[in-house]
């Protein structure tokens, strides 16, 4: 099969899954414009703000198509083959998470703009609610680990090959430079939108093109920020702790302005490549895959853990599919902008499959380029080297079929603009756990001091930053990213299933059909919960073999059991609420 009859069927499904699913699972929670939002009803200008659905689209699809539905297609096919990527991203994006999004969102604007702990709170009981509090901070511990250590690897500069060669062009040194301009940027809009009142129309017509100036400017400086891994884990981390602490108006706000101009922008470079460009599929479709049992009964001829096609496919690509770091954006700032009730489908069921195309494009990327030339490329690079062959496909076709397409000045200026894309929707995803990860603290502790805040943002960067200077090797030598996404993958999609969890109970002691939650609940929790035992055993065997050591098998292992017993705490709730009001019912009855 050609790319473009991939792609266009793919499209064509994802279309097909909006008009036609999205309507019947909007039928379900009878959505209704007579009824008043709680954006609406406590408009304040500031958390609270009617928002039309167009702009809100916009914001709701910059903060949750990050790196996750780029990095999980990437490594996924690079382990499985693109066949079986292709049908878990189509299948699980409309059948799964774009019903999860748009669940998570009605059930927050339902219950007064509220996250989904808190709905959880009021339906399952406060131990649920804690549990919920504490696999969602791991999980966003294992958000900021993964994320940090790609962005890294991705700004660490030359390439081996390119190390002897005297001024050689450094791709990574150009796309930090070009990161951090942008980062200048946000924050000089930010301040002048707020002080010197720029209109919206006036910094628009300023900034976007800037941006992409600061790619140019990042290439011409690309030997200045020239530094390993590790130096930029402090770098990123650091960074996270600063912008988790500032004002929303100064660094976040126009940072996401910004990047949903990227983000469109490499969306729009993605279709046109993968429709027009007229590549060819080089990757194969297929690859072969370990039995789970076989793993489970270990011996020499075990296989490894990652080629276990079930369930580590789909758990690796988590957001492309199914997310739950979305609901936590439905009900953290989107549905306190929901206008109306029927604004929640084009804003959540919409942009989640926005992000399946995301996904697809991110896909294609990996699917044109050869076995042999993606040997020690991280996703980030791959993801961007692609997006600057479909432009210069157009732009520099001659460029192509040069043996270092790095000559053409078209090309280096694409492959840097690609990257810096990726990294973009990196940092809107890092600040922001770290971010919710400071709430989420302070929620807890029940404290709200700008001290407190400090304390527990430093802790949620910091303990990140320990784990990644840790020994960054498995056994197998994969990068430690590898095997921290796993995990966050898997808590990722678990935290989703408990969402659902927490909607069906919710539906059910509403008297509301609850099936089409349920169904795909029990799928992706018995997906996750099987990663989540394989990821154990891995870090029990590890254990046995090298004794104690902070390597990511391990830590992977006791974060997973930590995971299992909340997850279980959670479920056993969610049954003790079911159960409740069934017997409430049935007393009633009787009586």
């Amino acid at each position: 099969m050609s790319l473009l009859a991939l792609a266009s069927i793919t499209i064509l499904c994802l279309v097909a899954g909006y008009f036609l699913y999205g309507t019947f699972i909007a039928r379900q929670y009878r959505l209704d414009d007579q009824t008043t939002t709680p954006a609406v009803q406590r408009n304040d200008g500031v958390d609270f703000v009617p928002t039309r659905p167009f702009y809100l689209l916009g914001q709701h699809f910059s903060a949750i198509a990050a790196a996750g539905p780029i990095v999980g297609p990437i490594t996924a096919c690079l382990m499985f083959g693109w066949g079986p990527c292709v049908l878990w991203i189509v299948l699980g994006v409309i059948l799964i998470g774009a019903v999860h999004d748009f669940s998570a969102l009605v059930a927050s604007v339902r219950h007064g703009a509220h996250s989904i702990a808190e709905i959880a709170k009021v339906h399952l009981g406060t131990r649920a609610w804690y549990a919920l509090i504490g696999f969602i901070w791991l999980a966003l511990l294992y958000v900021i680990v993964a994320f940090t250590d790609v962005t890294a690897r991705t700004f660490q500069g030359l390439s081996e090959e390119l190390l002897s060669v005297p001024g050689a062009f450094n791709k990574g040194g150009a796309v930090a430079a070009s990161s951090v301009i942008y980062m200048g940027l946000a924050l000089l809009m930010g301040v002048l939108t707020r002080y010197a009142r720029m209109s919206t129309l006036v910094a628009t017509i300023i900034f976007v093109p800037a941006t992409l100036g600061a790619v140019y400017l990042g290439t011409q400086v690309d030997q200045v920020l020239n530094f390993g891994p590790k130096v930029w884990y402090g770098v990123i981390l650091a960074y996270c702790f600063i912008a988790s602490m500032l004002p929303m108006w100064l660094l976040q706000q126009p940072r996401g302005y910004l990047g949903g101009f990227v983000l469109y922008l490499a969306i729009g470079v993605g279709l046109v490549g993968v429709l027009f460009g007229g590549f060819e599929i080089r990757q194969p479709a297929w690859k072969d895959s370990g039995s789970i049992l076989a793993f489970v009964a270990g011996g020499n001829d075990a296989p490894d853990m990652l080629a276990l096609m079930f369930p580590f496919l789909f758990v690796t690509i988590a957001c492309g599919a199914c997310s739950g770091f979305h609901g936590l954006i439905c009900g953290g700032t989107t549905s306190k902008q929901i206008e109306r009730e029927s604004h929640c489908k084009p804003v959540a069921f919409g942009a989640m499959l926005l992000e399946g195309l995301v996904a697809l494009i991110a896909l294609a990327t990996v699917m044109i380029i050869a076995q042999g030339d993606l040997r020690g490329r991280a996703p980030g690079v791959i993801y961007g080297d692609g997006l600057a062959m479909f432009i210069t496909r157009f732009l520099d076709p001659g460029a192509l079929a040069l043996d270092d397409p790095m000559r053409s000045r078209v090309f280096v200026l694409a492959a840097t603009f690609g990257a810096m894309a990726f990294s973009t929707f990196v940092f809107d995803t890092l600040d922001v756990s770290t971010r919710l990860g400071r709430y989420l603290l302070c929620e807890l502790t029940g404290t709200t001091s700008r001290v407190a805040g400090g304390i527990a943002a430093a802790l949620t960067a910091g303990i990140p930053l320990v784990v990644l200077l840790a020994p960054t090797t498995t056994g197998a030598g994969r990068p430690a990213w590898m095997m921290f996404w796993t995990l966050f993958g898997t808590a990722n999609q678990l935290l989703a299933s408990l969402t659902l969890l927490g909607v069906t109970v919710w539906l059910y002691r509403t008297g509301r059909k609850y099936w089409y939650t349920l169904a795909p609940m029990v799928f992706v929790f018995g997906v996750t919960m099987t990663a989540l035992a394989a990821q154990i055993l891995a870090g029990v065997r590890a254990l046995r073999v090298d004794g104690f050591s902070p390597t990511p098998p391990v830590l992977n292992a006791i974060v997973g059991v930590a995971l299992l017993a909340l997850a279980l705490v959670f479920v056993v709730e969610a049954w003790r609420s079911v159960r409740t009001h069934a017997c409430g019912l049935a007393s009633a009855r009787g009586g």
